[in-house]
């Protein structure tokens, strides 16, 4: 079983993926990791600021190490926003049947609701070293633009709307077949 974990910014992913990894005992790939080591390492010219480039460059290697897990029957989370909203066309239905998809998301009121609280658990799971662009107007259009994109795409989304943790233990509680 494969999990994918995608959504905005700060929509929590990554305490998700931890929680499932500490739940199920999977494993978890964080595409922001792969991102960070080749930049790092010079191995590409791009920054983290550049989205949609970083989407292109990196799903053709986070789509052949979903096809190794899946292959061998490995369960694994990956966890990201560099999940092009097109996904499922990259895997044949022999791969899309060991494959969970997720995509948190939240919503202007939730944000309006609870930014200051987005802000402080920004830092969680993983350090942020500068978390100065995030604005609640930066948060609700990165959230619109992954609800717009993987909705045109016919994906589901779990939109966060009042309470984090509920919504998070409900995902933790269903059931991690495909």
């Amino acid at each position: 079983m494969v999990i994918i974990i995608t959504g905005a910014s700060h929509a929590g992913k990554t305490l998700l993926a931890q929680r499932m990894l500490e739940k199920f005992k999977y494993p978890y790939l964080s595409i922001d990791h792969l991102k960070m080591g080749l930049i790092r390492s010079g191995i590409t010219d791009l920054t983290p600021e550049d989205d949609d480039e970083l989407t292109d460059y990196l799903w053709p290697i986070v789509r052949e190490i979903i096809k190794t897990a899946v292959e061998n029957e490995q369960n694994l989370i990956v966890e990201g926003c560099y999940i092009p909203f097109d996904w499922r066309d990259s895997f044949d239905e022999q791969y899309l049947q060991s494959i969970r998809f997720i995509c948190l998301a939240m919503t202007d009121e939730y944000i309006d609701s609870h930014f200051e609280e987005i802000k402080a658990h920004s830092s969680d799971i993983e350090a942020r070293l500068d978390d100065s662009y995030c604005t609640a107007e930066q948060l609700k259009k990165d959230n619109h633009h992954f609800i717009k994109g993987f909705r045109a795409a016919g994906e589901q989304i779990t939109l966060l709307t009042d309470n984090y943790e509920r919504s998070i233990e409900r995902l933790l509680d269903c059931q991690i077949t495909v």
